[in-house]
């Protein structure tokens, strides 16, 4: 007997490995992996955007549909209210050619002659007649001739007043111009006058300040020749005096003369200069004396400097001798510090290098193969 084999496991089975190779694809995708992309939220986005866009196309084509329409619309309002504007400007030319004639109005006997109204060869029956058909009525017609001869005769006396006020007017008018041509004139004749009196008042006044100057001018000559001759006059007389006085004499007793007590100065014998002829023996003596004796005060003082600069420069010599010390204490500290530091850096590199051999040498000595890493990522779960 044929039995029905059971496909449920196999079918179970590549279901499985279907789903497993699905899910594979989906985590080991590495650009969904790293960037995180979500491929139905961005398909979903993308048809969104897409109706979306296509939703305001039609809506543009609707608005661009509806103003087509409404402009037809009212292109077709405004021709009909085009023709409706003809329509009744035809009505009321035609009501107006009808009903409203010039011959049927009150006053057509005015404007239409009479005698041919009333001469008509063709009668016209009464029925036929309008209330506004009448052209005599009952008691006009009198007095024509003398009513037209009076409104002419008016309307002649209104021209005529027209005409004489206007021929008034330009006379006035005319008179105005004259009166205003004149003013004119008579205002050049007094900015020509104006204009002649301003170049005199000028002249006149070029003139005056001319005369000025050269009096003034003669003035200072006149005072330049008194001042000169008073220059000289002084000159004669410094002259005169130099001639007669004790200065040529030579006589020491001029040079000298006895002062009294002022407030501010000493007082005592003064010396005139112009007088004084040089000093005597005893002034040059006390002169000298004060002078060696100013020598000897100077060469005392200068003593002094040199031994107080020599106590200074013996205290700046101990002053440096002892920061050379101390900086040479400290250089040699400085130095003790560096090698001390060198050997303990000596020492952390020896122990790393020995740290480094024995995790080459003697931890890590079993390296893995690209086979120990193929084993990884072999499957979703």
């Amino acid at each position: 007997m044929d039995l029905r084999v059971d496909n449920s496991a196999d079918a179970a089975v590549e279901r499985r490995r279907a789903v497993e190779a699905t899910r594979q694809a989906r985590i080991f995708n590495t650009r969904q992996r790293v960037m995180g992309l979500d491929l139905k939220a961005l398909e979903q986005q993308v048809a969104e955007r897409k109706e979306r866009e296509e939703m305001e196309a039609q809506r543009e084509r609707t608005f661009d549909l509806l103003r087509v329409n409404q402009d037809q619309v009212l292109m077709q309002q405004l021709h009909e209210e085009e023709e409706r504007k003809s329509e009744s400007n035809r009505d009321l030319i035609h009501y107006r050619a009808i009903r409203q004639r010039a011959e049927d109005t009150r006053d057509a006997d005015l404007n239409f002659d009479r005698q041919r109204a009333r001469g008509l060869s063709i009668p016209v029956p009464n029925s036929e007649l309008g209330p506004a058909s009448m052209q005599v009525f009952q008691g006009e017609g009198l007095g024509d001739k003398e009513k037209r001869r009076a409104q002419m005769e008016q309307t002649e006396r209104v021209l005529r007043a027209q005409r004489e006020q206007s021929e008034q007017l330009q006379r006035k008018n005319t008179h105005r111009e004259l009166l205003k041509g004149r003013e004119l004139v008579q205002q050049d004749l007094r900015a020509v006058q104006l204009d002649t009196l301003e170049e005199e008042c000028k002249r006149a006044a070029c003139i005056a300040l001319s005369n000025y100057h050269l009096a003034q001018a003669a003035e200072r000559a006149e005072k330049e020749r008194n001042e000169q001759m008073r220059k000289e006059d002084e000159d004669m007389a410094e002259v005169r005096h130099m001639v007669t006085s004790d200065i040529l004499t030579e006589r020491p007793e001029a040079a000298q003369r006895e002062g009294g007590r002022v407030e501010g100065s000493v007082g005592g014998p003064k010396v005139l200069t112009d007088r004084w002829r040089g000093m005597g023996p005893e002034q040059l003596s006390a002169i000298h004396k004060q002078r060696e004796e100013q020598r000897l005060e100077r060469e005392r003082l200068r003593e002094i400097d040199k031994q107080r600069d020599k106590a200074w420069d013996l205290q700046r010599m101990t002053v440096t001798r002892e920061a050379e010390e101390e900086e040479r204490r400290a250089t040699e500290l400085q130095k003790e510090k560096r090698t001390e530091m060198d050997r303990h850096n000596e020492q952390l590199a020896r122990e790393q290098r020995q740290h480094q051999q024995y995790l080459s040498k003697q931890l890590y000595t079993n390296k893995p193969t690209a086979k120990f890493f193929d084993q990884f990522n072999r499957s979703s779960r």
